[in-house]
């Protein structure tokens, strides 16, 4: 299986409820649900018609994102990847830290930032080679109700 450095794809697949299958270019494959991103962000309602949704394709040769050509939507790779990897996370604290990083499109060099730790340690933890801690959730916890207080200053 080839390693990636940064997320692609070779192919996605509308299904049906609004979920897509994304195969990446190691030859994983993740069906993720679309439907909360769909209702949130007001530039992916168009999705809502089934017949638009159904519409999804990866540029052959490319992969960088899943496209909507007619709706002119794409979304990218890694934002797939992140929410592929929150939803389909074996344990609660990965879904914690996916999670975060997917909110907040953290970056494994911002993530370690965030928390204090090494770029080596966060890949470790996004890739699934280390199981991430129940301290590293809590960090994520924290470090995102911080971020909140200062928002409201």
């Amino acid at each position: 299986m080839a390693a990636m450095k940064r997320p692609r794809l070779l192919a996605a697949a509308a299904l049906p409820d609004y979920k897509l299958r994304l195969t990446f270019v190691d030859n994983s494959i993740f069906t993720i649900s679309m439907i909360n991103d769909i209702d949130r962000c007001q530039g992916l309602h168009p999705l809502k018609n089934s017949i638009e949704f159904s519409k999804a394709i990866v540029i052959e040769g490319e992969g960088w994102t899943v496209e909507w050509p007619e709706l002119d939507i794409q979304i990218g790779a890694d934002t797939l990847w992140l929410d592929a990897q929150a939803q389909n996370a074996p344990d609660e604290n990965t879904r914690v830290f996916a999670q975060w990083r997917a909110k907040y499109g953290l970056s494994l060099v911002d993530a370690a930032k965030a928390l204090g730790m090494t770029s080596r340690t966060m890949s470790a933890y996004g890739s699934g080679k280390r199981p991430v801690p129940l301290y590293i959730a809590l960090a994520c916890k924290g470090w995102e109700v911080s971020i909140n207080k200062q928002d409201v200053k």
